[in-house]
């Protein structure tokens, strides 16, 4: 392995807000709203899962991994009687075109995003080499590249992000750690309050509350008191993070090291205006 796994990881991080923003932009709730979409967690299962086709609950909730089963039900199959998949993906492509816009403004057309967007278009592509056991990159591997450079570079990091995202999903897997176990070791870290990620999963306070004494019961937990990795936990995470940031590396190994520096440099300005722009939330 020529590049060092870390590389990757800054990388993809530094690009993140690009694709990211889709999640949470008003432009997408939206586009998916006027293809007839009923709500905003309705939008967001349909579209990110849009790819797959009309895809069953059950294949969703596979994908996705860590949402509470009967949220994803409410919203799948649902969605593809109110819109068809294609239309939820020519939806979502039109809010990122609108959201990026209004992000970045006169330099949506500059050489900053037009470079980008080749050195990101170019680790997209090489991961496309690389589609086996990973099927909500496939999926999104499968659907055409748009013209303009923004929304060229938005669709890389899309497929970039789902590349790691089901690698991931194979390590937590690995390491026997179910959808909703995973989010609680996340809680555990501080990153993110435990109350947001259970809430936005929708996994009922029993559940939750059970795995908690689960991941305690395997030495992942602190034992007693407030919410928080062991010694053993954070050596099992970092295990999880390390074999994500391992997999990844093939998506980045044609760009090097200078190439991989690069992207991040055109990329970070790139980013930040999304996030000054209000498209990502700041906790």
């Amino acid at each position: 392995m020529s590049l060092a796994p870390i590389v990757a990881r800054k990388t993809w991080r530094t690009l993140e807000p690009v694709h990211g923003m889709i999640y949470f932009a008003p432009e997408a709730h939206e586009s998916y709203r006027a293809v007839g979409l009923t709500n905003d967690r309705m939008g967001y299962f349909a579209s990110r899962s849009a790819a797959l086709g009309a895809a069953p609950a059950e294949l969703v909730i596979a994908t996705f991994f860590n949402f509470y089963p009967s949220l994803v039900r409410a919203a799948i199959p649902a969605a593809w009687a109110l819109a068809f998949p294609a239309q939820i993906i020519e939806a979502r492509l039109a809010a990122a075109d609108r959201a990026l816009r209004r992000a970045l403004g006169a330099a949506v057309a500059g050489e900053v995003v037009t470079e980008a967007s080749m050195l990101a278009r170019r680790a997209a592509l090489a991961a496309c080499d690389h589609p086996q056991a990973r099927p909500l990159f496939a999926a999104h591997a499968s659907l055409d590249w748009p013209d303009d450079a923004h929304l060229v570079l938005w669709h890389a990091q899309t497929l970039l992000r789902e590349f790691r995202g089901d690698a991931h999903v194979a390590a937590l897997l690995l390491d026997d750690l179910s959808g909703l176990e995973a989010l609680v070791i996340h809680a555990a870290t501080g990153d993110v309050p435990a109350a947001v990620l259970q809430a936005t999963r929708a996994w009922p306070d029993d559940e939750w509350g059970a795995a908690i004494e689960r991941l305690r019961s395997r030495g992942m937990l602190a034992p007693v008191g407030p919410l928080a990795l062991s010694d053993e936990g954070r050596h099992r995470r970092q295990w999880v993070e390390d074999r994500t940031d391992a997999l990844a590396v093939v998506a980045y190994e044609c760009l090097g090291e200078d190439g991989c520096a690069r992207l991040r440099e055109v990329g970070r300005p790139l980013s930040q205006a999304v996030i000054d722009a209000g498209l990502i939330p700041v906790r």
